[in-house]
């Protein structure tokens, strides 16, 4: 399972010209699920992610999580995280899991992600999405499980 998170002032997601998902400040999770990954990589990644320090306190130093800032997450399903152009131009995508266990799996870490206190909305799985992403920062950051 790959994330890569990035920190916001606000994000929505466009779906045939229809806001489907909006936030204010937190976190947009573009989320890849691989062969293999299940319950406990998303536990994990749902944890981590709840609890990392990357948004700024009163002297301007990035020690507060987003569970502390109160802030929101927009979780949107990635496959193309799991690219893979070592050969040729043409990126493979075979080490992505496919639709049927990837979109469950999306599902669930998004229910996690709730259970860690974090309000939490989703993009529309396998939806030709329009993300808007107001990085803040820029904070980026890779995580994999």
């Amino acid at each position: 399972m790959r994330a890569l998170i990035q920190r916001v002032r606000h994000a929505k997601v466009i779906v045939e010209g229809q806001t489907i998902a909006q936030i204010g400040q937190g976190l947009v999770i573009l989320l890849g699920i691989g062969h293999g990954d299940g319950e406990e990589q998303a536990r994990f990644l749902t944890e981590k992610i709840a609890g990392l320090r990357i948004f700024e306190d009163e002297q301007g130093k990035t020690n507060l999580s987003i569970q502390d800032v109160k802030g929101e997450a927009l979780v949107v399903s990635q496959f193309t995280l799991y690219a893979d152009t070592r050969k040729g131009r043409r990126p493979s995508f075979t080490d992505a899991a496919l639709p049927d266990v990837a979109a469950p799996l999306v599902e669930r870490f998004a229910s996690l992600l709730r259970e860690q206190g974090v309000p939490t909305q989703t993009g529309q799985f396998g939806a030709h999405m329009l993300v808007e992403i107001h990085n803040d920062g820029p904070v980026t950051i890779w995580l994999e499980r």
